[in-house]
């Protein structure tokens, strides 16, 4: 699209305008590098969901992944996944994500791009 490149253009060039627009004073705006990126898709397999009967839209779908070994990053693929599934489903449920995990040693902690969806009322962690 036309606006797509102009705005591409424009953050290329300027990248310090992205913080003039949210209203960020930032010194090190101009440090930062604007790309385009092509994300391609990799095959996702969810633990299990738990969906509710179409009519009932209320009704909150569950996301559930039993996760018994460590992997630093866990919850950047578990919400890619997630995100994916809704992406191509289209769902109006409200979701719920619940993690099993054996021990709270196995859990890999809280990363910075996580933080708000892990303190969200909508996951629960369970050890």
């Amino acid at each position: 699209m036309k606006t797509d490149s102009l705005f591409s253009r424009l953050f290329q060039r300027l990248p310090r305008l992205l913080f003039e627009l949210v209203g960020q004073a930032f010194d090190h705006a101009d440090s930062y590098r604007f790309t385009s990126e092509e994300i391609k898709e990799t095959a996702f397999r969810l633990d299990g969901v738990f969906a509710p009967p179409e009519a009932k839209s209320t009704w909150p779908l569950y996301f559930i992944e039993v996760q018994f070994q460590r992997e630093p990053t866990f919850y950047s693929r578990f919400f890619s996944e997630i995100f994916l599934y809704l992406r191509q489903r289209h769902l109006g449920h409200p979701r719920q994500v619940v993690v099993l995990y054996p021990t709270r040693a196995i859990d890999p902690g809280m990363p910075p791009h996580s933080e708000t969806l892990l303190s969200s009322p909508q996951v629960q962690r369970v050890y």
